[in-house]
C-alpha cells in the first residue's frame, strides 16, 4: 500500500532485533501489521482480505472519535 500512495508510510522491524518495539506491540506472531497504532493484523493474508481488514479497522476507529 505505501508504494501506492504518498499518504501511506510503512516500516519493517525484525521483532528479535527490536525487543521494545516487540513488547510495545505484543509481537507474538509474524507477521504483525500494526495501523495507526491500534488496528493490529496477525498472519499473512492475501492483498483483498488484507486492505479489507485495513478498512474495517479505520471504519471502526473513525466512528469511535
Amino acid at each position: 500500500m505505501a508504494l501506492e500512495s504518498d499518504w501511506v508510510t510503512a516500516d519493517a522491524v525484525e521483532a528479535s532485533e527490536y525487543p521494545d518495539l516487540s513488547e510495545k506491540y505484543q509481537v507474538y506472531a509474524v507477521p504483525l501489521t500494526v495501523a495507526n497504532e491500534k488496528i493490529r493484523i496477525e498472519g499473512g493474508l492475501p492483498e483483498t482480505q488484507f486492505i479489507q481488514q485495513i478498512l474495517q479497522g479505520v471504519a471502526r476507529n473513525v466512528t469511535k472519535n
